[in-house]
C-alpha cells in the first residue's frame, strides 16, 4: 500500500508570495495557501521525503512525522533543499545517521553548502549537537532499493538546474519534479501501468525552465496514469480555475494532500 502525502505545494515564493500575494489564487479558497514543496511517502513500512523544502520544519510538526527511512532529492534550488537542516530533528529521535539520495550534481552542492551536516556510513555524529546525514550519490535509470520499495532515478530535461525524478515499483508511482521535458528513456523506465504521477506546473503559460500547462498535460496523456496530480504551483495557478481546465483524472495538489493507493 502507498500513502502519498503532499506536505507543500508551493513553488518557490509560496503562496500568498512577498512580491505579488495571492497573484491570481483566491484567497477565499484555503487550498490556495501554499507552503513550498516536500512530499512523504509511505510505502508498506518504508517513510521517505521526496526534498525538503524551507517550510519543513512546520511540515513535520503538523503531520507528526519524526521517522524516516530516507530523504530523496530532486535537485538543489533553495526551494527543495535548504530545510535539510531541519533532518537533525530526526537524527535525535531516531539516534542514529539518514540516508539522503540525489544525482552527483545534487549531492556536490549539498557537500559544498552543508558540509557540516554530513557523515560517513557506520559512523554517526552525536546527534545532541550536531546532524548525522550519509550523502549517496544515485546514477539515473539505475535501480536501488530501500527496503522492499524499488526506486528508479530518472533524468529530467531544461531545468536550471539538474533535475532528477523518481519512478517507485516500476511505476506504480512516478514522481516528476522541475522539468522542461521528460526524454524518452524516462518514459522506457515505467513498466507498470501508472496509479498515480505527480507533476510540477508553477505557472500554466510555462518559462524557458518549466514546462507549461499543454505540455503537462500532454505527458500526463503520454503517461496515461489512472491519477495526476499538479503540484508545485506558483500564486498564477489559482486551485479552482486548474481544477476546471483538467481532465477528470487530474487535480491539482495542495498542501496536506493525502492520497492512498490500495
Amino acid at each position: 500500500m502507498f500513502s502519498v502525502k503532499i506536505l507543500g505545494s508551493g513553488a518557490a515564493p509560496g503562496v500568498p508570495a512577498i512580491a505579488i500575494g495571492w497573484g491570481d489564487c483566491n484567497p477565499d479558497n484555503p487550498k490556495n495557501r501554499r507552503s513550498r514543496t516536500t512530499t512523504y511517502i509511505i510505502y508498506n513500512d518504508t517513510k521517505l521525503l521526496i526534498d525538503t523544502s524551507p517550510d519543513l520544519r512546520m511540515q513535520l510538526l503538523s503531520n507528526e512525522i519524526n521517522n524516516l527511512d530516507c530523504v530523496l532529492y530532486t535537485h538543489a534550488h533553495a526551494d527543495h533543499l535548504h530545510g535539510i537542516d531541519d533532518l537533525r530533528e530526526i537524527n535525535r529521535v531516531n539516534k542514529s545517521s539518514l540516508d539522503i539520495y540525489g544525482s552527483s550534481e545534487t549531492i556536490k552542492v549539498i557537500k559544498q553548502r552543508f558540509p557540516y551536516l554530513l557523515t560517513t556510513p557506520n559512523h554517526v555524529n552525536n546527534v545532541s549537537i550536531l546532524p548525522s546525514l550519509i550523502a549517496n550519490e544515485l546514477e539515473y535509470y539505475v535501480p536501488f532499493y530501500i527496503n522492499d520499495l524499488k526506486i528508479t532515478p530518472i533524468r529530467l530535461v531544461g531545468h536550471m538546474a539538474p533535475s532528477t525524478g523518481y519512478i517507485f515499483n516500476d511505476g506504480e508511482v512516478v514522481y516528476i519534479a522541475d522539468y522542461r521535458h521528460i526524454e524518452q528513456q524516462a518514459f522506457d523506465m515505467i513498466k507498470k501501468n501508472v496509479k498515480l504521477l505527480v507533476v510540477p506546473l508553477t505557472t500554466p503559460e510555462g518559462t524557458e525552465f518549466h514546462a507549461g500547462l499543454d505540455e503537462i498535460l500532454s505527458d500526463i496523456k503520454k503517461i496515461n496514469p489512472e491519477m495526476a496530480v499538479i503540484n508545485h504551483m506558483a500564486a498564477e495557478c489559482d486551485y479552482d480555475v486548474i481544477r476546471n481546465i483538467t481532465p477528470q483524472n487530474v487535480e491539482p495538489a495542495f498542501d496536506n494532500m493525502n492520497i492512498i493507493l490500495e
